[in-house]
């Protein structure tokens, strides 16, 4: 039914100007505005990412938004250049010095956006 649809997805923030300072800005990324005061994120491969406004938005307990990367420590680095904190999940998540989790599939490691939208970096699949 939907094989030809070009699907998006999208999630809330409480602020769409620092979403796009974060996004834009910190991150990088082709971060565009919106029609009715949302927010486009046109990231590689084609997707589009809707950032929309919600003033009561809580933010979810589980990764929203995945950067798969070729190294996860050097974006990590990058990230808290830029002002990242990367965050910690205890002594259950095997994190190491940096926040980087290791041996549990993908070396990954997870920070969150200005409204506390969690995001991670993750090792990328060998072509």
């Amino acid at each position: 039914m939907f094989r030809d649809s070009r699907a998006f997805s999208g999630f809330a923030v409480t602020d769409v100007s620092a979403a796009k300072a974060f996004y834009g800005g910190t991150l990088g990324l082709d971060a565009r505005d919106g029609p009715m005061g949302m927010l486009e994120l046109h990231l590689a491969g084609g997707a589009t990412v809707l950032v929309y406004p919600k003033p009561d938005h809580e933010p979810a307990t589980y990764t929203i938004l995945n950067f798969p990367v070729d190294d996860v420590e050097a974006a990590v680095d990058g990230l808290v250049a830029a002002g990242v904190t990367m965050e910690r999940y205890g002594p259950d998540a095997g994190q190491d010095e940096k926040g980087i989790s290791r041996g549990n599939g993908p070396d990954i490691a997870w920070f969150k956006d200005p409204t506390g939208n969690i995001l991670s970096v993750l090792r990328a699949e060998a072509p």
